[in-house]
């Protein structure tokens, strides 16, 4: 993810299925992470996308 934030990205997510983790990565700002959302936002960045993560995480 340092990489893609070191060449501009201003969101990022990094999705771990085995700790049931997200890091949110956004630029110039500290990492921040969730324990098993329900879903992500496209902040900004990408206005009014919206990650279901439900399924992922097979939450009824």
């Amino acid at each position: 993810m340092q990489e893609y934030r070191d060449n501009g990205a201003k969101l990022g997510w990094l999705i771990d299925l085995e700790t049931r983790q997200v890091e949110i990565y956004r630029s110039g700002r500290d990492v921040e992470v969730l324990e098993s959302p329900a879903s992500l936002s496209g902040e900004d960045v990408l206005p009014e996308f919206v990650l279901n993560l439900k399924d992922i995480w097979c939450i009824d």
